[in-house]
Parts: C-alpha cells; structure tokens; sequence
C-alpha cells in the first residue's frame, strides 16, 4: 500500500529523518510514535506530498487513495452532514454527471457505479460517524459557521472517515474529541477495513488499534510488531541488551589498550601487541542509544484539612440567570478523594469545574468551603494567558516575590525546566513546555484541590505517564476531566456523571461507561442517566472502588502520620549534618566553650528525636500494612454457605 525507501526530510536546515525505509500493506493499522519534535507530523504531511524530501522515495500502490485530516473547514453556511457527504469525491462527481447525463447508457452506467458504492445509504452512514463524534441531529444541519474552531475540526475528522480512503493518516485524531468521541472513535477504527497510520499519545488508542509500531528517534525508524505494550516492552528489553553489550565491549577495549601500552615496545611482544591493536581498530563500536531527559512533575505537599473540605447542597449554576447549567446539586469533596467527571461536550463538565475552582457563582443553593482551602485549576484556554515574551522564570518568580532565585528555579525543576529552557520566552516553548509550566503555576502554593480539564492534550506519552506518578503521589484531592481513558483508569477512584441537567455518582466502571456510550451511538439506548442494567462484573468493579475509597479515607490520619514523621526525619538530619560539619572544624573548638557544649547537646538532643521520628514512623507503616493487609485478606476469603 505503501512503500517508503531512503527517505530524508529537513526542516529550516535541521534533520529529521535520515535513510529511513518501511512500508505499510494493505488493512495493516500502524503506529507512529516518538518523542514531541521529533518529525512525526512531517513525515505525515510527505506521505500527503505537502513536504518534499531531500532524499529517498514514497510510493504507493496502483490507484491507492490516500486521505488525512486537513485544516478545519471554512466557517460558511454549509451544514456539517454536507461536508461529511462531499468529502466522498466520487459520489459527489457521479451525482453531478447523473444531473447532466442524457443518453440512457451513460444514465445506467452512473446509477450502477452509485450502487456499487452506496452512494444511496451514504447519508445514514455521514449521520451515524457524525452522531459517534458528538454531533446530536440538529447540529448535523446547523451552519458550520455557528461552530467553534474544535467542532469544525471534527467535522473534518468525520469526512476522512466518510471518504474511507485506502490509506487513511491521522495525527492526534482525539486532541479536539471529549472521553465519549474518544470511545467511539477506539472502536471505529479497530474495525476500520483499510491501512491506517496514526499517530497518537494516547495510549489506550494505541494499544487498542495497533498491530505494529513505528519508533521516530534520533532520526531513524525502527519497526516492532505488536501494539504500544509490546513495543515499549521489546525497546526496553533491546536498549538493556545494548547497553549490556557496549559495556562488554568496553572493558574489551579497556583490556586490549592495557596489553598494548603495556607490551608494544617490548621485542618479546610486539607482534601481540600489534595484532591486537589492529582488532581494536576492526572493532566496530555498539550504538548506545542517548538517555532521555526525564519528565518530571512535582505537586507540593498541601497540609491536612479536616473534611469535608467543599460541599454544595441543592446547588444551582450557570452562566444566564434564571438558565441553570446544572442543578439539584449535592456534592461532598474531602481531601482524599479522586474523581473524574464524565459526560458528553456540552453538558456541564467545564461549568462545575469552574464552579468547584471558584470561577463560577452558584445561582442557587449553597456552597461550603474550608477558610483556609486552595485550589489549583488547569484549564487548556489557560495556556493563551501566558506572556509571550516572558520566560518561564519570570512567570513563576511573579507569584514568588519573596524567594530567592534558586528557590523559583528549583520549583521549575520540579517540573522539567533546565536551567536554560527556565530563560526561554513563552513564545518559543513547545505546547507540552507551556503545559507543564502552567502545572507549576497553578500549584506553586501548595493546593488541596487539583482541577485539571483536559490537562494531557498537548503532552506525549512520557510526560503523561509522568502525570499519572505525580497524581499518585500528590496529597490533595482531584477532579479530573479527560478524553484519555488511560489517565482516568490510573487516577480517579470515583466517576461523576454530568448529564441531564445535573451531576450523580456513577455505579459502573469505565469499561460499562465504554458499553453505555456505544449503545447511545447505535440508538440502543436511552439517555445518557438512565438506569442500566448491569452486567454481574459491574457490581463488583463498583464494590472494589468504594472499598479502595473507603480505605483511603480511614488511612488518611496514618498517611499524615508517616510523612509527618519523614518530614521530621529529613528536617533533623539536616540539622545533624550541620552541626557535624561544624564540629568538624578547628576552629569551633577555639570558640566559646558553651557553643561547643551547646552544640554536643543540640547533638544528643537531635539524635533522640530522630529515633523517635522513626519508631513513629515504623509505628504508623505497620498500621498501614495491618489495614490494608485485612481488606486484602476479606477480599481473598472464600465465601461461606
């Protein structure tokens, strides 16, 4: 289908790929990952003919269609079910010649082609993606130019599905998509019938539809067969192999360098000696592959505040008086809690989380919040608020007036700044560089509550995974809002449903939620909150999060405890280390007596709150292990009769 030799591609000088060859065959679904910059899109848009190569070939087979997603259509007055249809070329021509033809063969002809391609159920089928994507029937017929900049993106996501070419490329089909669009289009294209080439960060995508992966790194490809799991298992596996390798061949090197130095110039061994310096020079060095600057996020430690910390009861909020977004609402959150919103574009989960950040008043109802909770609130229309022209240094020193220098570019590290990306204006930093930077300002205080509305979109999959281990271990509650359904799987222990009108706690798992979705889309189903029957696995995955819910609350006072007593530890030992280094030095013991007696008692003193700090410690840890260990114990127990 297609077929790629020694292709080279530059961008303003730069080399982006070099010597690369692979192909793709026919209803093969290909992967194409790497990391952010590395020239995914570029190689993507040479596929399409938009960028020419420098060297090498792209071929495809006879007739081949290939088709992407291009720019978002123009905002005119045609109707979104209109561009869907005319993005099938043929049958739009044949329809055209079908107006015009006149002799009865040629009539007969078109009309058999029309059949052939099903020209006549075409609109149901524009309707059906159109509908899988979030579009509800009256907005298949609005005007294009009443939607937002996503939507028409959308649109032109649902035309190359439409046109079913025989190569279809998508780039970051699911940034524009909500959690519900994402399902959808999973399942769509695991049944699509023709080669397709993704690429994607998410993972749950990847994993699902990939059958083989095209790694983009240090300008070559490499090719792994399998979804993204295996290939991240097998390039581990080859890069431990190549390390183990090269260090074998280093202490070689090390061992024949050593011989020669060593006996060159003696009579008795200078012919050992040379040929041995010649297997040197034919030993061809093993490419290590360069080490990747980790991503790092790092939350800071907010104290403990008694729950609940926010509660609305009988709430009411919107944007109009008089209009509700949302109402009846009755909503706990403590500080323990992880919970991701679901729910279709449209229906309110952008609204509660602005009114949960505080952006947004109620209308109605009432709301409580402890006096001394902080919030931090990640939105993605946040990112357009940055100062083009100032570094990430100064944005973040602006809310950090009374901190030294080290102290705001340590904060940065926190979050994957370097020293020199800290100097570098908002303007010139990647999407996932201001995303990140973003992460670092709305937490610089130390929030309780971490709201984060499609925080991921701009991230790749490493700087996700490294999102995900941050939110583990980060000690305040969160609301999440994400069409990545390996971000919610890993992070919330509870799902809200916002639907009709209002927000309830929702009784299955992700994976009911992945069923209940695909029904709506078929017309199998009523509306988003009714009740579904369930299936028996339902009821326990329900029983397991609560249970996972329960735990962490009542080992919420004992987890305060053990990073109460590490806090202790870390603080005390500084100290110790200080006053050893002092009593270290000549020059104390020249001093003042009672400094030197202060100190050797400050010592003591110091040493026996440390061993008290870790029993407290030990004490605590063993209490944790004691709770979780009986619930993993009443969960393995068999039932009686």
């Amino acid at each position: 289908m297609l077929f790629v030799r020694g292709l080279t591609l530059r961008v303003a000088g730069r080399v982006l790929l070099e010597d690369a060859s692979f192909d793709i065959g026919a209803r093969e679904k290909v992967a194409l990952v790497g990391r952010n910059g590395t020239g995914k899109s570029t190689l993507l848009r040479a596929i399409m003919g938009e960028v020419q190569s420098d060297a090498g070939s792209i071929d495809r087979a006879r007739n081949a269609r290939v088709g992407w997603v291009a720019q978002e259509p123009a905002g005119d007055a045609r109707s979104p079910l209109a561009v869907v249809l005319g993005a099938d070329t043929e049958r739009t021509d044949l329809l055209a010649a079908a107006e015009s033809a006149t002799e009865a063969h040629a009539i007969a002809e078109i009309h058999a082609r029309l059949a052939d391609i099903g020209a006549h159920a075409a609109p149901a089928r524009a309707a059906t993606i159109l509908a899988g994507l979030g579009f509800s029937s009256a907005v298949q017929a609005a005007a294009l130019a009443t939607l937002s900049g996503g939507w028409r993106m959308r649109v032109a996501l649902a035309g190359a599905l439409f046109a079913r070419p025989d190569l279809l490329l998508l780039d970051e089909p699911t940034n524009h998509l909500d959690l519900e669009a994402s399902l959808w289009l999973e399942g769509y294209l695991e049944r699509y019938p023709a080669a397709l080439l993704l690429v994607s960060h998410d993972r749950n995508l990847l994993n699902t539809i990939a059958r083989r992966v095209l790694h983009l790194e240090e300008r070559r490809i490499f090719a792994y067969t399998g979804n993204y799991d295996t290939f991240e298992r097998i390039r581990r596996e080859r890069l431990a192999q190549q390390a183990k390798a090269a260090e074998s061949q280093a202490a070689d090197r090390r061992r024949i360098q050593a011989f020669v130095d060593r006996f060159r110039y003696q009579a008795t061994k200078a012919r050992q000696a040379q040929s041995r310096l010649k297997a040197l020079a034919r030993m061809e060095p093993i490419p290590v592959a360069p080490s990747e600057t980790p991503v790092r996020f790092e939350f800071p430690v907010p104290e403990a505040l008694p729950p609940p910390i926010l509660s609305v009861d009988d709430g009411a909020v919107g944007y109009l008086p008089g209009h509700p977004v949302l109402r009846r609402l009755t909503l706990r959150l403590d500080q323990s809690d992880r919970i991701a919103l679901l729910g279709a574009n449209g229906n309110g989960k952008s609204t509660l989380a602005r009114l949960l950040a505080g952006r947004l008043a109620l209308q109605s109802g009432r709301m409580s919040r402890s006096p001394k909770l902080r919030i931090g609130y990640f939105a993605q229309h946040q990112l357009d608020v940055l100062v083009p022209g100032d570094t990430a240094y100064q944005h973040l020193a602006r809310l950090m007036p009374r901190h030294a220098d080290a102290a705001v570019r340590g904060r940065l590290g926190g979050f994957g700044f370097s020293q020199a990306m800290a100097d570098v204006p908002a303007r010139d930093l990647s999407g996932g560089e201001k995303a990140r930077l973003l992460f670092a300002l709305i937490s610089f205080d130390a929030p309780h509550v971490l709201i984060l509305d499609e925080p991921t979109n701009h991230l790749d999959i490493t700087s996700r995974e490294a999102l995900v281990q941050a939110l583990a271990d980060y000690q305040g509650a969160v609301i999440l809002i994400s069409h990545d359904p390996h971000l919610i799987a890993l992070t919330a222990e509870r799902l809200w449903l916002v639907a009709e009108g209002t927000v309830a706690l929702y009784d299955g798992d992700l994976d009911d939620y992945r069923r209940l979705v695909l029904e709506q889309v078929r017309g199998n189903s009523s509306e988003p909150g009714a009740r579904k029957e369930r299936k028996a696995g339902t009821s326990d995955a329900r029983e397991r999060r609560q249970a996972g819910a329960r735990l962490r609350a009542e080992t919420a006072p004992i987890r305060q405890r053990i990073h109460a007593a590490e806090a202790a530890i870390e603080r005390l030992s500084t100290e110790q280390a200080t006053i050893e280094r002092e009593l270290a030095s000549p020059a104390v013991y020249a001093g003042a007596p009672d400094a030197l007696a202060h100190r050797n008692k400050r010592r003591a003193e110091i040493a026996r709150q440390i061993a008290a700090s870790e029993a407290q410690w030990l004490s605590a840890q063993a209490e944790l292990e004691a709770i979780a260990g009986t619930v993993a114990g009443d969960e393995m127990a068999p039932e009686r009769g």
